[in-house]
């Protein structure tokens, strides 16, 4: 009889369990460090066009950042990069499924950034001040404390990805209570994302979520063709 002895970390591929260690360390970090005067959500998150705060590298950092108010938020994210990373990682390789992630997340803050600032140029620019409901505050505070955090973009792109490699997978999604197949968890996903990011203002980044299953798309659709049509991509 022949036995295993390898630990549940050795049976997730490389990038996907040091992704998920990554974040939950930069989750960490960011309860710890507030208590000796450095703020990695500020630092790091990413800021909006025009704020002060902004920087350029904040479009890779931010997406190893998350709401630090909820455990939740990290945990999902993690658990989704789990669940649908590493079967993708086992199929493209590690290196085509890290620079997949890291496209997506950045593609994903990209169309965040530019939502934003279409907003900012439509509505902010008007004014001096804002009223938060608590008190009135200068523009440029209130665009300080607008950032994004998070890894869903990326995740959003491994979830398109998943449903275009294995389409006629069967899916249980609570709380539906019968599987479905990938293609259609996914479709519903994006029409759910666009109508929420149209309609709500419930402070989650719902095109940021948009972006990162477009450029995903684009990305998939780039190596289909590169590669003759074929659906697995090396």
């Amino acid at each position: 009889m022949n036995q295993t002895n390898g630990s549940f970390l050795s049976t997730i591929p490389t990038v996907t369990k040091n992704l998920i260690i990554i974040n939950l360390l930069f989750w960490v970090a960011s309860l710890s460090l507030p208590k000796i005067g450095i703020d990695l959500v500020d630092l790091l998150g990413l800021h909006v066009p025009g704020a002060t705060d902004f920087k350029a590298y904040q479009l890779f950092t931010y997406m190893f950042m998350h709401d630090t108010r909820s455990f939740g938020h990290v945990f999902f994210n993690m658990f989704a990069v789990y669940m649908f990373g590493r079967v993708l990682e086992n199929v493209w390789g590690p290196k085509r499924f890290l620079t997949y992630y890291l496209i997506c997340g950045i593609g994903a803050g990209l169309i965040q950034e530019l939502v934003q600032y279409v907003e900012y140029l439509a509505v902010w620019s008007n004014y001096d001040s804002v009223n938060t409901g608590l008190n009135i505050i200068p523009m440029d505070v209130f665009l300080n404390q607008l950032t994004t955090v998070g890894a869903s973009g990326a995740v959003y792109g491994i979830l398109l990805a998943f449903g275009m490699l294995f389409p006629n997978s069967q899916m249980f999604v609570f709380p539906i209570p019968v599987p479905i197949k990938a293609k259609y968890f996914v479709i519903g996903y994006a029409v759910l994302e666009l109508l929420l990011g149209l309609g709500s203002n419930d402070g989650v980044a719902h095109f940021a979520h948009l972006g990162g299953m477009l450029f995903g798309l684009i990305l998939i659709v780039y190596w289909r063709k590169k590669n003759g049509g074929g659906r697995i991509y090396y």
